[in-house]
């Protein structure tokens, strides 16, 4: 079957899932290279900062502070002592100044996807960039300006208008900030590169306050630094990037029922290196969701599935994906033309912010038969219907790409490997990091060791070290020129030598 846009509203509908009112299971978090002990803090002044800032400062007394503190992942609950709801650049340096000043932990939320919870302190700052929106597109020279509290989807539909986008993620409510700073991976990877190699600049405050523009040509090793190093910087207040052709995609599923994952992905693991690079396709292990235009018998099933996408006409999608109807007994073809930022919205109503998560992640070269093996055990073990497991490809434009070029050290890696545990249950936390870890152990050891970073919860220094391989240690220097006292450490931080 080949959907129409409905397929895509359908599939994107915020009730398919509705969510649960969700009780938080972490009630204090470790802070992780604090200044100052909390006791040892002085009052906060927030009047002091309010004074400052067009934008407004929530405290914990306000009636909208605890709507205003939650995290896209509920299983974390933070609270910070004031959120600084930043209009302007300005903002941002009074912000930081404050923070400074105060002795305070500083966190910066963007778009607030962050898996492990880290746009957000214990008992310190949060520097809030969501009132921060605006983007501007010049269909000319196709370059997009996009500020930081944007989220994709914000993004996607200014440039559309030009049939024009950048590779970006695959969820609309994911955070154009946090996406880029750690890589950025999506759709239109293997075509154009990653999120970082189509950034052409950055406007950021520094920890003294100071407001740098970081590009090929000024401030260089900063430049470099920001292409996957995290927020470890300073705080980027816009982004620009090169835009690319990608109006009307032809996109959509290819499902397998569960009983022949071993099959489906031995073929892909051969298929998607060698495929033309305008077709990129991400394997899953997924629950079918229980609404049209998935046919009915498959609702509530486990599928092994691959979620294409293709930059060129239908007829020749159809032509280049004829092999995948040949393997096993295929239930569902579902790929038609669509809007491209229908497609970046198609699992906005699937994850909702308000679910409780549990990420792992790994970089992966090869995917040999005794992988193969483990994870078709651990995908008939899903423990949720919303629990998934996702290959994104990294190879073609992506590999292209020096080890060294960015921060980001797995060029020559061919997926990025996702694990996660997902359900608006809070009850059910447990079960979903003890199925999210223990699926993630039987894997790393077929892993490159290192992990795209925005996939990974607070997991300790020595994976942040293997994330970054041998860039760490020119990471940790420029560290050291822009953050020498680690002003900005809560993210997966590097820390400045000497």
């Amino acid at each position: 079957m080949s959907p129409d846009a409905g397929y895509w509203r359908a599939a994107s509908a915020p009730n398919i899932y509705p969510p649960r009112p969700t009780v938080c299971m972490a009630s204090a978090r470790r802070q992780r290279g604090s200044r100052l002990a909390a006791e040892e803090r002085r009052p906060l002044n927030a009047q002091a900062l309010r004074t400052t800032l067009r934008g407004p400062v929530v405290t914990p007394e306000g009636s909208d502070y605890d709507e205003t503190r939650k995290l896209y992942n509920a299983m974390i609950n933070k609270r910070p002592a004031a959120i600084a709801r930043c209009r302007d650049v300005a903002d941002v340096i009074q912000a930081v100044k404050f923070g400074r000043e105060q002795g305070l932990d500083i966190a910066v939320r963007g778009g607030g996807h962050n898996g492990g919870g880290l746009g957000s302190v214990d008992n310190g700052l949060m520097v809030d960039l969501s009132l921060m929106r605006g983007v501007k597109i010049d269909p000319v020279s196709k370059i997009g300006v996009v500020e930081a509290g944007c989220q994709l989807g914000d993004y996607d539909h200014a440039a559309h208008a030009f049939g024009l986008a950048t590779p970006a993620g695959i969820i609309s409510t994911t955070g154009v900030g946090g996406l880029t700073l750690g890589g950025g991976i999506g759709h239109l990877t293997r075509k154009y590169g990653l999120t970082i190699d189509n950034l052409l600049s950055v406007d950021m405050v520094l920890a003294d306050g100071s407001f740098v523009t970081a590009s090929a040509d000024a401030n260089k090793d900063l430049f470099w630094a920001v292409r996957g190093g995290g927020g470890n910087f300073g705080v980027v207040t816009s982004f620009t990037f090169r835009l690319h052709p990608a109006g009307i995609v032809i996109a959509g599923p290819t499902f397998w029922p569960i009983a022949q994952a071993e099959e489906v992905l031995k073929w892909y693991r051969e298929f998607i290196p060698d495929a033309p690079e305008e077709l990129n396709g991400f394997f899953a292990f997924l629950t079918v969701p229980p609404v049209a235009p998935f046919p009915q018998e498959l609702w509530s099933k486990k599928v092994a599935a691959v979620v294409w996408c293709y930059l060129g006409s239908q007829e020749k999608a159809d032509r280049l994906l004829a092999p995948a109807r040949k393997v096993g007994k295929m239930a569902m073809y579902g790929l038609g033309p669509v809007p491209y930022p229908a497609l970046q919205s198609t699992f906005d109503g699937l994850y909702p912010p308000g679910h409780q998560w549990y990420w792992r992640a790994d970089f992966v070269k090869e995917i040999n038969d005794k992988a193969v093996e483990q994870h078709v055990k651990n995908a008939n073990k899903l423990p949720t219907p919303q629990s998934t497991m996702h290959l994104y490809p990294i190879n073609g434009a992506a590999s292209r790409v020096g080890n060294k070029d960015t921060p980001w050290a797995y060029r020559d890696g061919n997926w990025a490997q996702v694990i996660v545990g997902v359900d608006p249950d809070p009850s059910k936390a447990k079960l979903l990091r003890d199925w999210t870890v223990s699926y993630w152990e039987d894997l790393h050891p077929y892993s490159m060791g290192g992990a795209y970073v925005n996939f990974m919860m607070e997991e300790g220094q020595e994976r942040v070290h293997a994330t970054y391989g041998e860039n760490y240690s020119r990471l940790a220097s420029i560290k050291a020129r822009y953050d020498p006292k680690n002003l900005f450490h809560v993210n997966q931080n590097i820390k400045p030598s000497g």
